[in-house]
């Protein structure tokens, strides 16, 4: 086979491509996302004691919601690929915490936006903050991990027990506001701890709204991000086994 034939072959489209239902996904989770702004800055009433900043906690906790699933997508890949050894888990596993980590990171500066006016304060050494930055954290070393091992199959092996592991981080994140009675930070869903500053009354209009929004962020934006991030891998490693193949 020739350098030509073999571009040919390498370059052509795979027999079943799932574009159009990506894109369809895509355009459900834009539409999704439109209703569940409405829904926050119209619909939703105005927090009497907090005012409009409360409005803030709808993106804040359905960011956190969607990217803790997007880790447990990351978990379900790992144990794939250690279980067959197949890349395209590991390549689910490198997507979910891609995009776990940006809706993280939109977590920490949406909630760093609503304790300015409710705390006085961008940033407090709280718990849940504390196990917030360490999740954060944990899941950017995950991506220093792989960037150091040269190794494909070394790095998916390593990948996988990393990523695996790393959840404990989002548990701790979800539970300690549930287990520490001196923490800040409100809870959204169940009651507050004592000393927790900025709480708000779930009313129906409340509820349906971060309801809304979550379902939008967890089933609809998570999972289009996810497939673009996974069609884009295969691309670059469709290009570099092309590159690979015109040098020999």
């Amino acid at each position: 086979m020739n350098i030509a034939q073999r571009f040919t072959f390498l370059a052509a489209e795979p027999k079943r491509d799932r574009l159009p239902l990506l894109k369809g996904l895509t355009f459900l989770a834009v539409i999704g996302l439109a209703v569940g702004v409405y829904f926050a800055l119209v619909y939703a009433g105005t927090d009497t004691t907090q005012g409009n900043v409360q409005r803030v906690f709808y993106f804040h906790v359905s960011a956190f919601s969607a990217a803790a699933v997007a880790f447990v997508s990351a978990v379900v890949g790992g144990l794939a690929y250690l279980r067959t050894r197949q890349p395209r888990w590991d390549t689910l596993a490198l997507a979910s915490v891609e995009v776990g980590l940006a809706l993280s990171l939109i977590t920490l500066i949406t909630g760093m936006v609503w304790a300015r006016p409710i705390w006085n304060t961008w940033w407090t050494w709280d718990i849940r903050l504390t196990t917030t930055a360490i999740m954060v954290l944990t899941y950017a070393a995950y991506l220093m991990l792989r960037s150091g091992i040269d190794n494909p199959d070394k790095r998916r092996l390593f990948a996988s027990v990393y990523g695996i592991l790393a959840i404990s981080t989002v548990i701790l994140t979800f539970v300690v506001i549930r287990i520490r009675p001196d923490t800040i930070h409100p809870t959204v869903i169940g009651p507050s701890a004592t000393n927790a500053e900025g709480g708000f009354a779930m009313t129906s209009g409340i509820g349906m709204t971060l309801g809304i929004n979550s379902a939008v962020w967890c089933c609809l934006i998570m999972p289009a991000l996810v497939w673009w991030r996974i069609r884009l891998e295969n691309l670059a490693q469709r290009a570099a086994q092309i590159r690979a193949e015109l040098k020999d």
